[in-house]
């Protein structure tokens, strides 16, 4: 068997605690949640090859399907919460900031930065260890989002400059199409899109959730990296999503459209987003949980994509951009 390593960069674990999941179980055991069989826990990771990923401060907005933040004050409460969800697991040896042998080490990621009320939170979540800052998931303050069209706001300017003095990371991921381009010209810090799919394949995108071929051309040349996310509705073309599952093969071609963009295999990773209000059926057919990952490295080989092109895409591709 190959040795080889996996980073996830968009997977949602305090979300999933704090909605009566405990993570630190295998997801096997897990309860279901609003009819959603889990598919991610700490052992699944470990299992699965999984020694690095992103893990979520996800601020979500009230909507009139979930409940969430009304306020700033609100989204940072919920963000505070999640913090102390992973201090604890790393104090735990669960996870951690440093390599540590069979523990997956975490890089904090904002998804909807409505929780950074001022700039001094911005400063406290730093010294939490949050290096990657989305701007939005539906509109904040700051940007518009998935559903919510609009430009970087004169405080989302604001913001992109203290990001920017603080060499953290944009995650591109969720915004709209004008706030993706506003932010390109704003960001001198580099960009990634955590969790992010092709427009092309997935075809009717009318809440501009995916890349356009040239955002994704945008990105490569900034020197980002993509990360495929396996929800099926985002790897499916959109005459065929609802009457077959997508496979492992589905997510090969994001991955290969992207390759072929670029002309080489550096800008593309895994951003699963598995646990990200999904349930085992709508991931890949062949995934059960994060503990068969490693199935997509011979899924990659199977269609011709080289040894070195295969551990980039599964690990050295974000390891190089997140450091």
């Amino acid at each position: 068997m190959k040795d080889f390593m996996i980073f996830d960069a968009h997977l949602d674990l305090a979300m999933n605690q704090l909605r009566g999941r405990d993570i630190t179980h295998p997801a096997s055991t897990q309860p279901v949640v609003d009819n959603e069989i889990a598919t991610v826990g700490l052992p699944d990771l470990r299992q699965g090859r999984v020694t690095r990923i992103c893990g979520t401060i996800f601020c979500q907005p009230q909507t009139d399907r979930h409940p969430g933040y009304r306020s700033i004050d609100e989204a940072y409460e919920q963000a505070s919460q999640q913090i102390g969800w992973y201090k604890r697991w790393i104090s735990q040896g669960e996870l951690g900031f440093a390599d540590r042998p069979g523990t997956p080490r975490v890089n904090l990621l904002i998804e909807g930065a409505d929780c950074i009320r001022k700039a001094d939170d911005l400063y406290w979540f730093y010294e939490q260890g949050v290096r990657i800052v989305g701007l939005a998931w539906q509109a904040t303050r700051f940007a518009g989002g998935t559903a919510c069209p609009g430009p970087i706001t004169p405080a989302g300017q604001e913001l992109i400059r203290e990001l920017d003095q603080l060499e953290m990371i944009h995650d591109l991921s969720h915004l709209s199409e004008e706030s993706f381009w506003d932010l390109l010209d704003l960001a001198s810090g580099p960009v990634i899109a955590s969790h992010s799919n092709c427009r092309s394949i997935v075809q009717n995108d009318p809440n501009q959730r995916h890349l356009s071929d040239d955002m994704i051309r945008a990105i490569i040349q900034k020197k980002g990296v993509i990360g495929i996310n396996f929800y099926d509705r985002f790897l499916l073309p959109d005459d065929q999503y609802g009457k077959r599952r997508a496979t492992l093969q589905d997510v090969v071609t994001h991955i290969r459209h992207i390759c072929d963009l670029a002309g080489n295999p550096d800008h593309v990773g895994l951003g699963t987003d598995m646990d990200g209000g999904l349930g085992r059926e709508q991931v890949p057919i062949e995934i059960r949980t994060s503990a068969d990952l490693p199935l997509l490295y011979d899924a990659l080989a199977e269609s011709g994509f080289p040894d070195p092109a295969v551990r980039g895409v599964l690990y050295d591709n974000w390891a190089r951009v997140i450091g």
